[in-house]
């Protein structure tokens, strides 16, 4: 039992250096989203901006969160109302179209 307990895990550290090394992709993954990223940003140093923003009062962007959040909400369903104009002719001359 005791030989089981060493065996085992030496035969995993002696197969961990069989495995095969991570290939080049690995290395560049994340790079074309960082750059993307980068790429789209305005302003990177505002988040080192500890300053207040001073452009908006707290009721305008207390209510600006509110519209935001309902936003996601969904809609009401809508009434409709199907009129019958154009439909309904007959071709024969002299006879009316029977309503649906």
């Amino acid at each position: 039992m005791n030989r089981t307990k060493v065996i085992i895990p030496a035969l995993l550290i002696l197969l961990a250096g069989c495995a095969a090394p991570a290939p080049n992709l690995d290395a560049q993954m994340g790079t074309a989203v960082e750059m993307a990223r980068a790429q789209q940003t305005l302003h990177p140093q505002a988040s080192q901006d500890k300053r207040p923003v001073e452009t908006i009062d707290g009721k305008s962007a207390d209510a600006l969160v509110d519209r935001y959040h309902k936003g996601f909400e969904r809609p009401q369903p809508v009434n409709i109302y199907n009129i019958g104009i154009g439909g309904g002719v007959s071709s024969t001359l002299g006879t009316a179209a029977t309503p649906r």
